[in-house]
C-alpha cells in the first residue's frame, strides 16, 4: 500500500462547511434591471473596452512581476555561487573546505529565513498557490488568497527561497501572483492600502473578479514558460467551470501580453538588444537539434515510442510515490507542526535548508565523478539566442575537485541554478555517469518531496522537471551503453522523462502538453509528449490523486470535479437537498431579520409565502376534481413528506423553522417601549423564530405538516443584501405603505464589495425593531431552480457550469421543498447519500 491510499485515510478529512462559494450567477433584481434599462450600445462598448484594457494591464503587470523575481533570483544566485566557487577552488588546495560549506550555509540559511518570515506575515503565501487558485476558479472563496499583501509576500518570498538553494521553483508561484494581480488590479483599491481609493464603478462582482483571476492565472503560466496558449488551456483545464468564447479571447490576449512583456525586458537586460524578443519565459528549454556530424541521430523514431510509453508508466509510479510520501508529510505537519508556535515552522524551513545545503555540498565533493570535457558542448548555431544558450551550458560546467580538462558531473547538476541543470541534461553532449544520475535523482526526489509543504513560497514544476530529466537521461545512457541504440538523442529522452515525472505528480494533460511543446519550440515532440503524459496520468490515477488535488482535500475545500460518477444518477435532487429551510417573508420586521442573521450562518434565504389553501371543500362535490387533487398530492414532493422519510421522529422544534412577527394574524396589542423590545430581541438571540400566533407556543405534538408547512417560492436574497438594507435603513413603518421605503441603486448595493458589513457589527440602537423591510425589490426573482426528480448528474452540471452558489428545489406547484449548495454536491456527501440509498432499497 505504499502508493495507494487506504479508505480510512480518505475518511479522515471531509470537506469543511466554513468555506464560502463565489456568487458567479447574476442577481437580476430591480436595481440591476435599472442598470440594464439605462444601458445602451455605447455604454456596453465602453464597458467592453475597459475590460480589454484591464486584461492587457493584468498581462503587463504579471510579466513585470516575473521580471522582478527573475532579476533578483539571478542576482543573488550569481553572487552566492561566485563567492562559494572561488572559496572551493581556493580551499581545495589549502584543505579548508569546511569554510566553503559554512559560507554556503550562511547564504542559504539567511535567504530561507527571510522567505519564512514573509510567510509568517501572510500564511496563504506558502506553497505554490496553485491549489488555492484552482479552488478559487472552481468557485470557492479561500480567505486572503487574492489580497495585495499575498502577492507581495509571494513574489519576495519565492525570490529568497529559490536563491536560498531549496529545491523549489519560481514558476508555480508565478501562477498565483498572476491570479492576485488579476483580482486586485481592476478593483483599484486594497485593504492593505486603505488610503488609496479610486472611484472606479466597474467590476464590482464575483463574476467579473473570477474572470480576471482566470486571465491572471493564465498570464502567470505564460510568463513562467513562455507559453501563452498553454496558459490559456491551463486556466481552462485546471479551474474555470464557466467559460465562453469572449473570455477565451481575453485570457489569450492577457497571456500574450505577459509573455511579450517579460520577453522584451529580459532580452534587453541580458543581451542589450531591446526589441529582439529572444527569451520567451522564465524557463526556456532551448532548441533540440542533432549534431550535424552525427548522421545516425534522430530526435525520435517510431521505435522510441515504446520506450516513451514505458517511461510514462514509470513516471506515473514515481509521481504516485512522490504524492503519497508528500501527503503523509503534510498530514504530519498538520498534526505536529502547525498547531505549535509559528517559530516552529521557521525552524523546520531552516532545518530543510541546512540538510539540503549539506547534502548538495557533500554529494558534489564525495559522489561526483570527473568526466572528460567534449570539444563541443552544443550543436553550432549562428543565432544570438542559441549562442547565448550554448555559452550558458558551457559556463555552468563545474570542475570542482577535478583535474584540468575534466569536470565534476555531480557538481555540475547541484552547484547550478535548476534551470541551468535542466539545460545541462537536455543539451550537454558530455556524458553523465549512470551512478551519478541515479544518486542525483534519488537525492533530488527525496529532498524536493520533503521541501514541498514547508512554510516558504515554493513551486513544484522545476524540481519535477529536473528530477524527471535526470531519470530520462539515465534511461538514454543505459540504452546507449547496454543495448547499443546509437541513434537515440539523449536530450529527447531527458525531455520525455521530465514530462513523465511531472505528469505523474501533477496529473495535467492538455495544458501541460502544450506548455512543454511551446517551451521546446518543437512541434514534432507533440505526439511523444502527449502519449507520455496520458500514460503517466492513467498510471498515477490508479493509485492516488494529483499533488494539487491532494493538498486541496487536506484543506477540506469542497471542490467540485468535472463530472459525477455514473452510479450517482441513482440519486435525485430530493435525495441530496436540505429540506430544513431558513426563510424570510417578502415583508419582514427588522426584529426578525436581525434575529435570523445573527443566529444562522446561511448566506442566502428563500423568500416565501405560506400556502394554506383548504382543498378539502373542493374535493367533496366533484369526483374529477377530487381525483386530480389526489394525483397532485401523490406526485408532489413536500418538505414534510421528505423530512418524515428522513427522520421518523422529530423530538425538538426545528431550529430552521422561521416564523414571522409581522404576519397579519398578530395580535393588535400596543407595542412596548423601543428599548424593551431591543432588550427582548437581544435576550431572545438564540431563539430567533418568534411565534406566529401569540397564544400558541411550539409544541412537540405538532404534525410534520405543521412544522414543514408548504411554502410558495418567490425568490432568493443574499445575506450581504439583507445586511446592506439594514445598515442603510431601508424599511417602512406599519402606518405607511411599502412604497415609502427608500430605494437603493445597484451601485449603492455593491459599494462595500467584496467586504460587506457583518451583522454582529450592526448598532442595534439605531434600528426600530418594529419597522418592516420589503425585500422583494432586492431579491433575485428568477434564480436557477430544479425539480425534485432531477437526476444528480443534471443538478451537478447545472450547478458547476453556471457557477451557482445556491440551487432551490421547487416542486410542480411552485413550492420550495429544499435547497442545494456546494456541500451537497461534494464527492463525500454524494457517497454518503448513495450508501443510504442502497440501505433503503
Amino acid at each position: 500500500t505504499i502508493l495507494g491510499e487506504t479508505r480510512e485515510e480518505e475518511d479522515e478529512i471531509l470537506p469543511r462547511k466554513d468555506y464560502e462559494s463565489l456568487d458567479y450567477d447574476r442577481c437580476i433584481n430591480d436595481p440591476y434591471l435599472e442598470v440594464l434599462e439605462s444601458m445602451d450600445n455605447k455604454k456596453a462598448q465602453r464597458y467592453e473596452a475597459v475590460k480589454w484594457v484591464m486584461v492587457f494591464a493584468i498581462g503587463v503587470c504579471t510579466g513585470l512581476v516575473g521580471l522582478f523575481v527573475d532579476f533578483f533570483v539571478r542576482l543573488f544566485t550569481q553572487l552566492k555561487f561566485r563567492v562559494v566557487q572561488s572559496s572551493v577552488e581556493e580551499c581545495t588546495e589549502k584543505g579548508c573546505l569546511a569554510l566553503s560549506l559554512l559560507e554556503l550555509l550562511g547564504f542559504n540559511l539567511t535567504f530561507v529565513f527571510l522567505a519564512s518570515l514573509l510567510v509568517l506575515i501572510q500564511p496563504v503565501a506558502a506553497g505554490s498557490g496553485i491549489p488555492e487558485i484552482k479552488c478559487y476558479l472552481n468557485g470557492v472563496k479561500v480567505p486572503g488568497v487574492v489580497r495585495l499583501r499575498t502577492v507581495v509576500c509571494k513574489a519576495m518570498g519565492v525570490l529568497f527561497s529559490v536563491a536560498g538553494g531549496l529545491f523549489v521553483g519560481k514558476e508555480g508561484p508565478m501562477i498565483h501572483s498572476g491570479a492576485v494581480v488579476g483580482a486586485d488590479l481592476p478593483q483599484f483599491q486594497s485593504i492593505s492600502l486603505r488610503k488609496i481609493q479610486f472611484n472606479f464603478p466597474y467590476f464590482r462582482s464575483d463574476r467579473d473578479k473570477r474572470d480576471f483571476v482566470s486571465a491572471g492565472a493564465a498570464a502567470g503560466v505564460a510568463a513562467a514558460f513562455g507559453a501563452p496558449i498553454g496558459g490559456t488551456l491551463f486556466s481552462l483545464e485546471e479551474g474555470s467551470s464557466f467559460w465562453n468564447q469572449g473570455l477565451t479571447w481575453k485570457v489569450l490576449f492577457c497571456s500574450m501580453a505577459a509573455t511579450f512583456t517579460l520577453n522584451f525586458f529580459r532580452s534587453g537586460i541580458q543581451f542589450g538588444s531591446w526589441g529582439s524578443f529572444q527569451l520567451p519565459g522564465l524557463l526556456n528549454f532551448g532548441e533540440f537539434k542533432c549534431s550535424e556530424s552525427d548522421k545516425k541521430c534522430h530526435l525520435w523514431t517510431a521505435v522510441d515510442l515504446g520506450f516513451f510509453i514505458l517511461m510514462g508508466i514509470v513516471g506515473g509510479l514515481l509521481g504516485a510515490t512522490f504524492n503519497c510520501l508528500n501527503k503523509r508529510l503534510a498530514k504530519y505537519r498538520m498534526r505536529n507542526v502547525h498547531p505549535k508556535p509559528k517559530l516552529v515552522r521557521v525552524l523546520e524551513s531552516l532545518l530543510v535548508s541546512l540538510t539540503t545545503t549539506v547534502v548538495v555540498f557533500v554529494a558534489s565533493m564525495v559522489l561526483g565523478e570527473c568526466r572528460q570535457m567534449t570539444s563541443t558542448s552544443h550543436s553550432g548555431n549562428d543565432t544570438l539566442s542559441l549562442q547565448g544558450m550554448s555559452e550558458d551550458v558551457n559556463s555552468s560546467i563545474k570542475t570542482f575537485f577535478c583535474p584540468n580538462e575534466t569536470y565534476n558531473d555531480m557538481a555540475t547538476l547541484f552547484f547550478n541554478p535548476q534551470e541551468s541543470a535542466i539545460l545541462q541534461l537536455f543539451h550537454q553532449d558530455g556524458t553523465f555517469s549512470p551512478v551519478t544520475l541515479s544518486l542525483f535523482f534519488l537525492l533530488y526526489f527525496l529532498l524536493s518531496c520533503w521541501t514541498y509543504g514547508i512554510s516558504v513560497p515554493s513551486g513544484l514544476f522545476v524540481p519535477s522537471l529536473l528530477c524527471g530529466a535526470a531519470f530520462g537521461r539515465l534511461v538514454a545512457n543505459l540504452l546507449k551503453s547496454y543495448i547499443g541504440l546509437d541513434h537515440i538523442y539523449s536530450g529527447t529522452f531527458a525531455l520525455i522523462g521530465a514530462a513523465a515525472f511531472l505528469g505523474g505528480v501533477v496529473r495535467m494533460t492538455i495544458s501541460l502538453t502544450v506548455i512543454l511543446i511551446e517551451s521546446t519550440n518543437e512541434i514534432t515532440y507533440g505526439l511523444p509528449i502527449m502519449i507520455t503524459l496520458m500514460v503517466a496520468k492513467w498510471t498515477g490515477d490508479f493509485f492516488n490523486k494529483g499533488i494539487y488535488d491532494i493538498h486541496v482535500n487536506l484543506r477540506g475545500v469542497p471542490l467540485l470535479e468535472w463530472e459525477t460518477e455514473v452510479e450517482m444518477d441513482k440519486l435525485r435532487a430530493s435525495d441530496i437537498m436540505e429540506p430544513n429551510l431558513t426563510y424570510v417573508y417578502p415583508h419582514t420586521r427588522i426584529q426578525s431579520l436581525v434575529s435570523i442573521l445573527r443566529t444562522t450562518v446561511h448566506h442566502a434565504f428563500p423568500v416565501v409565502t405560506e400556502n394554506r389553501g383548504n382543498e378539502r371543500e373542493f374535493m367533496k362535490g366533484n369526483q374529477l376534481i377530487s381525483n386530480n387533487i389526489k394525483f397532485k398530492k401523490s406526485s408532489i414532493l413536500t418538505r414534510a413528506g421528505e423530512q418524515r422519510k428522513r427522520s421518523q421522529s422529530m423530538k425538538s422544534y426545528p431550529s430552521s423553522e422561521l416564523r414571522n412577527m409581522c404576519d397579519e394574524h398578530i395580535a393588535t396589542e400596543e407595542p412596548p417601549e423601543k428599548e424593551d423590545l431591543l432588550q427582548q430581541m437581544l435576550e431572545r438571540r438564540y431563539t430567533p423564530y418568534p411565534n406566529l400566533y401569540p397564544d400558541q407556543s411550539p409544541s412537540e405534538e405538532w404534525t410534520m405538516e405543521e412544522r414543514f408547512r408548504p411554502l410558495t417560492f418567490h425568490g432568493l436574497i443574499l445575506r450581504s443584501q439583507l445586511v446592506t438594507l439594514l445598515v442603510r435603513g431601508v424599511c417602512y413603518s406599519e402606518s405607511q405603505s411599502s412604497a415609502s421605503q427608500p430605494r437603493l441603486s445597484h451601485a449603492e448595493m455593491s459599494e462595500d464589495y467584496p467586504r460587506y458589513p457583518d451583522i454582529h457589527d450592526l448598532d442595534l440602537t439605531l434600528l426600530n425593531p418594529r419597522m418592516i423591510v420589503d425585500v422583494t425589490p432586492y431579491m433575485n426573482p428568477s434564480p436557477f431552480v430544479v425539480s425534485p426528480n432531477t437526476h444528480v448528474s443534471q443538478v451537478f452540471n447545472l450547478f458547476r457550469t453556471m457557477g451557482l452558489r445556491h440551487l432551490p428545489v421547487v416542486n410542480a406547484v411552485g413550492e420550495i421543498v429544499g435547497i442545494i449548495t456546494r456541500h451537497n454536491l461534494t464527492h463525500e456527501f454524494l457517497q454518503a447519500r448513495l450508501r443510504q440509498h442502497y440501505q433503503t432499497i
